[in-house]
């Protein structure tokens, strides 16, 4: 399943290029910009911009330079904290260098709060001695594995100008199809917030609700974010790869869960972020793995007496969604229910003040169909967003702008003497032990004293 890539909404990519002096930083960028060796170079140059059409992101790229003189320390800590990316050279034929990298630039960008991702550039890869030979892999291993702001560690020369145009792409592209939301490098897999909005387009994708995708959706969620049909041997082939490696991701139907989240794996283990992104993106994540505002068209209220409630439509999912989740059938949602059902969200937003134990619930202590309507309710009423955005995680699929509605304003209700508001916003006032809580907690059926 391969696509074109699909970058987040930047206007630019500002990425600053530091290292020890002598290493190599402005020879790097000035062969970069003029695709030739240059004869000399001052100790610093001013900010190159490259065009939107360098890479295939179409994104317009900023190269800063940087002094390595203590004198200008002021510019370079500035320059750190604007960069999008940073480029950490070093010489390939210096060992003192290398080893500055990590004992020295790597804990000052810590001591900084630097929050950009690192590619530490091996320079004058054509000056190094053949006969000091040693893998990049055996060679940053160490570095990366206690680092882990790097992404990317590469050599280059600018003097044949081998790898100088991958240095910045990769650069780019760690700051556009960045790599910390989606893997957890200590558990070394996808992290949570990853595999939960990967089994939202798990589920959203498979429309008979069978458990796995077969051909003709593979087929869809391909066109949908790559927008290229798979040949019949291509799924066969993703089929047979997923099926050596993960038995249970593929059943006699298609593609099961585990099978769709090892490919997605795969590809980040290849280094195609940006094939993943393209997925998460066209599903309608951001870069921090929840739904972007153009996904969330929630009404504005016009007047402070106008209140956002749930449409009947909004309502008539509900419905269908608590009957869904209700494995047992006992007309009530148990802890493990609910968990269940937020599977597909970043979190529950009901583990939580002010929705944590405000709905009714059950002797049992488990919610029932009103107590999860109002939760609902109240949500929609003090966090229009954040309900419209859990709608959609737990599978609300029809247009997001039908799911919400402004209100009446009171004052015209109050004119009519009529209302057909659903949910009334009320303020309880009292002393302290007078009894406020205790009147609460009875209308859902609760004794206050186990609750205060």
């Amino acid at each position: 399943m391969v696509g074109p890539f699909i970058a987040d909404d930047r206007r630019g990519v500002r990425i600053a290029v530091v290292g020890d002096g002598g290493t190599g930083k402005t020879t790097l960028i000035d062969a970069m910009a003029s695709e030739s060796f240059p004869d000399s170079v001052p100790p610093v140059i001013p900010p190159t911009r490259f065009p939107h059409n360098l890479y295939p992101d179409s994104v317009p790229l900023t190269v800063i330079d940087t002094p390595s003189s203590l004198a200008n320390q002021g510019t370079l800590i500035e320059e750190l904290k604007r960069a999008d990316a940073v480029v950490l050279t070093y010489a390939c034929d210096e060992a003192v260098s290398f080893e500055r990298v990590s004992t020295y630039w790597l804990p000052e960008l810590r001591k900084l709060e630097v929050k950009a991702p690192v590619i530490v550039v091996g320079c004058k890869l054509d000056l190094r001695n053949e006969n000091q030979l040693v893998s990049l892999e055996s060679l940053t291993t160490p570095i990366m594995q206690q680092f882990t702001e790097i992404v990317t560690c590469i050599e280059c020369s600018a003097a044949t100008l081998y790898q100088v145009p991958e240095v910045f792409y990769f650069a780019q592209k760690a700051v556009l199809h960045p790599v910390d939301p989606l893997f957890d490098y200590k558990r070394h897999a996808l992290t949570d917030l990853c595999v939960r909005a990967l089994r939202r387009i798990f589920v959203l994708c498979d429309h008979d609700m069978d458990g796995a995708l077969n051909d003709e959706e593979l087929n869809e969620f391909q066109v949908r974010c790559f927008n290229a049909p798979l040949q019949p041997s291509e799924i066969a082939k993703v089929k047979t790869i997923v099926q050596q490696k993960v038995p249970e991701g593929v059943n006699s139907i298609g593609l099961t869960f585990p099978g769709f989240v090892f490919v997605h794996n795969m590809f980040l283990k290849k280094g195609r972020t940006e094939t993943l992104w393209s997925v998460l993106r066209k599903f309608g994540y951001d870069n921090d793995l929840k739904l972007r505002d153009d996904f969330l068209p929630v009404p504005s209220k016009q007047a402070s007496d106008q209140s956002v409630e749930l449409t009947s439509e909004a309502v008539e999912f509900l419905n269908g969604i608590f009957r869904l989740f209700d494995m047992d059938k006992d007309r009530a949602l148990r802890p493990a229910e609910v968990d269940k059902l937020f599977d597909t969200a970043p979190k529950s937003p009901w583990n939580d003040a002010p929705y944590k134990d405000a709905a009714e619930k059950t002797d049992m202590g488990y919610i029932s169909l009103n107590g999860f309507l109002s939760q609902w309710a109240l949500m929609t009423l003090l966090d229009p967003t954040r309900s419209l955005a859990n709608l959609i995680y737990i599978g609300y699929n029809g247009n997001p702008a039908a799911a919400l509605h402004i209100t009446r304003r009171r004052s015209i209700d109050r004119k009519k003497q009529t209302t057909i508001r659903n949910v009334f916003q009320c303020y309880v006032f009292g002393s302290k032990h007078s009894g406020k809580s205790a009147l609460l907690y009875s209308l859902l059926g609760r004794y206050a004293s186990s609750q205060i």
